[in-house]
């Protein structure tokens, strides 16, 4: 069964999208733009060069492109009354699992008080009906192998994790405080899979280092082969907030949890060497296993989420499967000096809602 995203629903809505410069906030933007909508972003400037924003020039399509801290309550305040947006996507944060290491306050900062900064606007803004809080996958208790739901233990092992579970819980205790009582104001958090797609360029990301390494080295070094991930295109995740964004809007939900997982069915949850061995078939590269002497920072070995939730109450269901989501980076990337980044990024929207 597939859902469909309804494009008059999103037609001239003021949308607000924190994060907008980055991987996930780029292809949202563009979804979003090819919806109709009009978004205004709000975040800093892309960490990485290239970037999807750059390439794709994302602040071209959009209504408004805003370069500012999430963690400025004041600019974010008042950027957020200036675009009028009846919907928040809230997904500006510090994302890297070993930068939290080297970088723990800046990612506590970003992450716990720049979402305190969105519910705070949210709260004092009546004219704001639905909001999409992103989280992550790695906000669960990992002390035990089992395929997540929404409703299991949670408990972050590293600051990246932690932090993201200090927004749930502030998540969770602003809504008790401010919103349980509220009809006209709709939130949720939101938790995905680990998310692939064209236009990643962040460092110590396994498809993105695998395309630098094709560059240079011909090899692809790995540090945990064997650790499993619950890999999904960027625009699965995507989907399903668009999706779960559309239903809130419309008041369809009575007591039921507001945090979701949008993750792949297990069929996609893979190792990190099977990711390395369909590119190093398709890129003729060599896996060279990384010196184990080495002190790595431990990362979960497996992860794995429940999408039974998403399923059962908004009909959300996975459409590509891990080997076409795969081939899609490849085209992505080998269509880079053909045509146009936002052409390449609109046609696999298209093709994806077409599926």
């Amino acid at each position: 069964m597939n859902y469909n995203i309804n494009k008059n629903f999103w037609k001239n809505k003021k949308v607000f999208v924190t994060g907008h410069t980055g991987f996930k906030g780029s292809w949202l933007c563009i979804y979003l733009n090819l919806l109709g909508a009009k978004v205004t972003g709000y975040a800093l400037k892309p960490k990485t060069i290239p970037s999807l924003f750059n390439l794709a020039k994302v602040n071209k399509i959009i209504k408004k492109s805003v370069i500012a801290d999430v963690r400025d309550f004041n600019r974010l305040k008042s950027e957020i009354l200036k675009s009028k947006a009846t919907i928040i996507f809230h997904l500006a944060a510090q994302p890297l699992v070993r930068y939290s290491y080297a970088n723990p306050k800046e990612t506590y900062d970003t992450n716990f008080l720049g979402t305190l900064n969105v519910l705070e606007v949210v709260r004092k803004n009546k004219f704001i009906k639905t909001t999409i809080i992103i989280t992550t996958d790695k906000v669960y208790d990992i002390s035990k192998n089992k395929i997540f739901k929404e409703n299991d233990k949670l408990g972050g092992h590293d600051p990246y994790s932690s932090s993201k579970v200090c927004v749930e819980f502030l998540f969770s205790a602003y809504l008790k405080s401010f919103f349980l009582n509220n009809k006209k104001q709709r939130l949720a958090t939101v938790r995905a899979g680990n998310v692939i797609g064209g236009g990643d360029y962040s460092k110590d990301r396994l498809i993105p280092d695998i395309f630098r390494m094709a560059k240079k080295e011909k090899k692809i070094f790995l540090r945990n082969p064997s650790s499993i991930r619950p890999w999904q295109h960027v625009l699965e995740p995507l989907s399903g907030y668009l999706l779960l964004a559309e239903r809130m809007h419309h008041k369809k939900f009575k007591n039921i949890a507001p945090n979701w997982n949008f993750g792949p069915n297990i069929s996609s949850c893979k190792s990190v060497k099977y990711i390395s061995n369909y590119f190093a078939k398709n890129l003729k590269l060599r896996i060279v296993n990384q010196n184990k002497k080495i002190n790595f920072k431990p990362e979960t070995s497996i992860l794995r989420l429940s999408n039974y939730k998403a399923k059962k109450f908004i009909k959300w269901y996975p459409r590509w499967s891990l080997n076409h989501s795969l081939k899609k980076i490849l085209d992505w990337n080998l269509n880079l000096k053909r045509f146009k980044t936002i052409k390449i990024c609109e046609q696999q929207i298209k093709e994806f809602l077409n599926s």
